[in-house]
């Protein structure tokens, strides 16, 4: 009797019913297993079993609208799973089926932008507004952020990025751009060191650009090396993103080969909590060394 009693008194306090209880644990839950795919040493499992993870998360989103953790879980399983096997699939299979390559690339498109809007979901629930005023005011939104956003703004600037990557008109869509440097930035100077250094990689990116565009070689390469010292160069990301954003651009043969040996030195198991992410890095620096040659 006095467990009932209490338990009643925990449901009449929190101002929860049991059910509602319930999906709360439930997508507690859902998140943390989410989250373990990092840790997997095997691509094809993750490739396989993601889907039917990611389409959980949405279906406890429609019972748990406001849930942050898993918004943030959709935001990103959805992005890293474009990325994984939609996106850089289509890269490998544009040499030799372009049909199939274009089918991939229009569907990493729609599931970047599924994920860009978990994470304004997210943000929306912290912030009233966010999600209208930073298409209008990005630092007006940005500005009411803090440290416990940093996960979702840098999968919101990932997500969004990686759509913006593969649109056909990024001319037309360079306000956008800024936007998502904007989002990064703000991120950078709220928690530099979030997961090792993983938001200056993802700089590095926007300062490989030209110099019109807002580029900057040296920052490029001041974000680099922040990345490899906060990851103990543990994460193959930052040396292959400076092989395709910095070294291909630049038709620098010798450093392309550089990066890319570091980044196929990485030992998976050292930092097991990024050894998916190295596994996808490493994939796609085996892939552009096949290429190298149409590259340079």
């Amino acid at each position: 009797m006095r467990l009932l009693v209490v338990l009643l008194a925990a449901v009449l306090v929190s101002g929860c019913s049991p059910k509602q209880i319930g999906l709360n644990r439930m997508a507690d839950a859902l998140t943390s297993t989410a989250n373990s795919y990092s840790r997997d040493s095997d691509l094809e499992f993750v490739r396989l079993a993601a889907p039917s993870t990611l389409k959980m998360v949405e279906m406890m989103l429609d019972g748990q609208p406001t849930h942050e953790g898993m918004l943030v879980t959709g935001c990103s399983g959805f992005t890293q799973y474009s990325y994984a096997f939609l996106q850089l699939d289509s890269e490998i299979a544009q040499p030799s089926n372009p049909t199939l390559a274009a089918d991939l690339k229009a569907r990493a498109t729609a599931m970047y932008q599924r994920a860009r809007d978990y994470c304004l979901r997210a943000l929306e629930v912290r912030h009233r507004g966010f999600r209208a005023e930073i298409g209008t005011n990005a630092n007006s939104a940005l500005s009411h952020v803090d440290v416990a956003d940093v996960p979702a703004l840098f999968w919101l600037g990932a997500s969004w990025g990686g759509e913006l990557s593969l649109a056909d008109n990024q001319l037309v869509r360079l306000g956008e751009l800024a936007t998502v440097r904007a989002v990064l930035e703000r991120a950078l100077a709220l928690d530099e060191t979030w997961r090792k250094g993983v938001i200056h990689e993802a700089l590095i990116v926007f300062d490989a650009l030209p110099a019109l565009l807002g580029g900057s070689a040296e920052r490029a390469k001041a974000h680099f090396d922040r990345a490899v010292s906060l990851s103990e160069g543990q994460s193959a990301f930052a040396y292959v993103t400076m092989a395709t954003s910095v070294a291909v651009p630049a038709k620098d043969r010798a450093a392309f080969d550089t990066w890319i040996k570091a980044a196929l030195a990485v030992d998976v198991n050292r930092a097991p909590d990024f050894r998916l992410a190295n596994l996808i890095a490493q994939r796609r620096a085996r892939f552009m060394v096949s290429r190298a040659n149409q590259l340079f």
